[in-house]
């Protein structure tokens, strides 16, 4: 990944790193990014493949992935949702002193269920939607989207704003989407938890049917200086549906490390 991941600013105030999850890019913040600018410098990023970055491989390799990411970005807090939080996680683990905080939003640190993290779903999962991509394209993305919003008490609206910020931007390259589901079955960070050095956040969505909250109370209770936080009736995409409860949750953590 010679070429530089894009990345837009905006906001004023401490730098919050925003990392996107598979599939999406990040236009899918919307109004809680906004929300976020007005008391922090956010750092909007398209991971490769996705979005603005679509011209660019995403290799099935997070170290990698975090590196690229970590070179266009200022030292600060990173603030990753599902495949970007497991993205932030790792260049927490790699460079701590560029990455001073940790917010994981529905980010699990093992998607799927092993024997020593149990909290994950069926790695069948992960590799039939691999496998549908090539059959149909468009039907394998709409069935991840309703796996997201599933489950949430706004779940049709969710659904419907997941669809819209979907197709707000430059498609995602099919090469990305596959290496990006790898990327979700082969991950494993649970076992490193405890080398986490920086004060981090794992925020659930209590009604998240592809992350469930017990394994974010799991990272938490793993992870050093951890906090872990739900938000009830949320689903998979907590800034959509419940974007006012997002933006504070956020924002009390950041704002309670800062004063400490």
């Amino acid at each position: 990944m010679s070429a530089a991941v894009s990345v837009s600013r905006r906001g004023r105030g401490p730098d919050l790193v925003l990392l996107h999850g598979w599939a999406m890019h990040r236009g899918v913040w919307g109004g809680a990014a906004e929300s976020l600018s007005e008391h922090f410098r956010v750092h909007l990023v398209d991971l490769p493949g996705h979005g603005d970055s679509n011209h660019l491989p995403l290799v099935a390799d997070l170290s990698r992935v975090a590196a690229a990411v970590r070179q266009q970005v200022p030292a600060g807090a990173w603030l990753g949702w599902s495949l970007g939080g497991l993205v932030a996680l790792q260049a927490a683990l790699q460079a701590p002193g560029r990455v001073t905080r940790l917010i994981a939003v529905a980010a699990n640190p093992s998607f799927v269920s092993r024997p020593a993290w149990p909290d994950g779903v069926d790695a069948a999962v992960f590799s039939g939607f691999a496998r549908d991509l090539s059959r149909d394209f468009q039907g394998t993305l709409n069935r991840f989207l309703l796996l997201e919003s599933l489950g949430s008490d706004t779940a049709r609206a969710d659904l419907a704003r997941l669809r819209a910020g979907l197709e707000s931007g430059r498609p995602p390259a099919p090469e990305a989407l596959r290496a990006g589901l790898e990327l979700l079955r082969g991950s494993d960070l649970s076992g490193r938890l405890g080398e986490l050095g920086v004060p981090s956040l794992w925020l659930a969505g209590g009604r998240d049917r592809l992350v469930p909250p017990q394994a974010m109370a799991q990272a938490a209770a793993r992870a050093p200086g951890a906090s872990s936080a739900v938000i009830p009736g949320a689903g998979h995409a907590p800034f959509i549906g419940h974007e006012r409860e997002f933006v504070r949750t956020v924002s009390t953590f950041m704002q309670a490390r800062a004063a400490a």
